[in-house]
């Protein structure tokens, strides 16, 4: 006998007020209601976010997506580190199946979770492409202590830290609660640093006030003679520590404060928290290397409705590409 399932899409207002959405939210900022309501309230369109529901009364399927107009779209963007869907994956395939648009697209998204949705696109009958789109740089600590992790580190940055930490110039500061004042000190080193403008200053000031009222922010600062010269935003939840912002002014290079930040803030996580993983987010930067050990491919799974004849250029131009740049062979019918 078939299970009766219940699917729908709902906004993320009225997905918050369902204990069985609440109940499948995961141990990290992207995986949390409050905090997709957040992004979308300052950085997408909240009229067009919706989160999709399966439940048969046992188990439950969620899929956070945006109405893109053309597509559906992930509920996300670059302060991701990844979107998945939440809970149980049995309902996937009728979730998918009941999306209201001809083409979507979810990235970046961990390769366990990407096959699960690919196959349940391949299940409802859409054709789909799965491909690898990111580097996530982590560090598993198994159970070592800083000392131990920071005897593994390459030597130069070890003696960097040695000479740099002798010399006293750089004062350091990690604050787990919010201030405006620390606050305004991180806008105005990001302002100063190499990093492109930030894309929503209130989004990511909100989020630091609302992990500070969690007890997950971890925030730390560099001065010389007073003046912040570094700055880096880190949370922790779920025994996991996620790398989100780091920034230094450009004119105290030299002094390397945000290396000594990083040491800090590293030692912190690991001997105060005790956290097991430290997630330094997408993107394959080399210095990245010498902090992290492990590196985790995130995928990108894209669907077209077979009867969706609209969407069929944009399908033979993807088919096309992959014909003439394989990479990972697409699982598609037809």
């Amino acid at each position: 006998m078939a299970r009766a399932l219940d699917v729908y899409h709902a906004s993320l207002k009225e997905a918050q007020a369902d204990p069985r959405v609440i109940a499948v939210q995961g141990t990290s900022p992207f995986e949390r209601l409050d905090w997709l309501a957040l992004l979308a309230d300052h950085c997408l369109d909240t009229g067009k976010a919706r989160i999709g529901v399966a439940s048969d009364g046992t188990a439950t399927t969620v899929l956070p997506w945006l109405d893109a107009g053309s597509h559906v779209a992930p509920l996300a963007n670059w302060y991701n580190f990844f979107v998945s869907p939440l809970g149980d994956m049995s309902g996937l395939s009728e979730l998918v199946q009941s999306l209201p648009l001809g083409r979507a697209m979810f990235a970046p998204m961990p390769e366990e979770e990407a096959q699960a949705l690919a196959a349940a696109f391949r299940k409802a009958g859409w054709i789909t492409i799965s491909e690898p789109c990111d580097a996530n740089h982590i560090l598993c600590v198994n159970g070592r202590s800083f000392a131990e992790y920071w005897a593994d580190r390459p030597g130069a940055l070890r003696e960097t830290v040695r000479r740099k930490s002798r010399k006293g110039e750089v004062h350091l500061r990690l604050v787990t609660e919010f201030s405006q004042t620390d606050w305004d000190a991180y806008e105005a080193i990001y302002t100063l640093s190499w990093k492109p403008g930030e894309g929503s200053p209130a989004f990511l000031r909100a989020w630091a006030q609302m992990e500070s009222e969690a007890g997950r922010l971890r925030l730390g600062l560099a001065e010389i003679d007073g003046q912040p010269v570094a700055a880096q935003f880190w949370t922790v939840e779920g025994g996991t520590a996620f790398i989100h912002k780091l920034a230094h002014d450009e004119r105290f290079r030299k002094q390397s404060p945000g290396t000594l930040l990083s040491a800090a803030m590293f030692e912190h996580v690991i001997d105060r928290d005790g956290v097991s993983l430290i997630d330094f987010g997408t993107g394959d930067d080399s210095y990245k290397r010498d902090w992290m050990e492990q590196v985790r491919i995130r995928w990108r799974v894209r669907a077209w409705r077979k009867t969706s004849v609209r969407h069929w250029p944009s399908l033979l131009r993807a088919l096309l590409r992959r014909r003439l740049h394989p990479l990972v062979s697409p699982n598609h019918d037809g």
